[in-house]
């Protein structure tokens, strides 16, 4: 019953953005769990659930794994639109044009993405190399990025 209770929570947590145990005891029982506000918040601990800033302003549960993930993106995007000029590429590099003094801090955020079509990077006082394994990966990577600044 706990395991399956716990597979309910994961799916709920994921599908929705719950804010707080009361919202989650809700959606279970809503599921058919009887369970009580103090199994919720065991469950919750043995999950490691943690919350986090949603991109709408409100902090939601999710899975403690996720938080890497989302602190990295969310970071890359403040320091990249903070940092970038302009993006273009030519071939299998991409080419990240930055205001002065910006471009490792920039770099370093690209580099913490670990994206697997990325070979490297090099970074300057203003401007960012960035090699890919081919074209098509740095036209798409391209295009990624300068959504990331809007």
């Amino acid at each position: 019953m706990k395991k399956r209770r716990h597979e309910k929570i994961l799916e709920l947590i994921d599908r929705f953005e719950i804010e707080t145990q009361d919202e989650l005891l809700g959606y279970l029982r809503e599921e058919g769990f009887a369970v009580t506000q103090a199994t919720v918040s065991r469950d919750i601990k043995e999950l490691r659930l943690i919350k986090l800033l949603s991109p709408g302003g409100k902090y939601r549960y999710a899975h403690s794994v996720e938080k890497a993930a989302d602190t990295i993106s969310f970071r890359f995007g403040a320091i990249f639109r903070e940092s970038v000029i302009s993006v273009d590429w030519a071939g299998n590099f991409v080419v990240i044009k930055c205001y002065t003094g910006m471009a490792n801090a920039a770099c370093a955020a690209l580099d913490a993405m670990e994206n697997q079509e990325i070979v490297g990077t090099i970074a300057g006082d203003d401007t960012i190399f960035v090699l890919l394994r081919g074209e098509k990966e740095a036209q798409e990577l391209c295009q990624r990025l300068r959504t990331q600044g809007d």
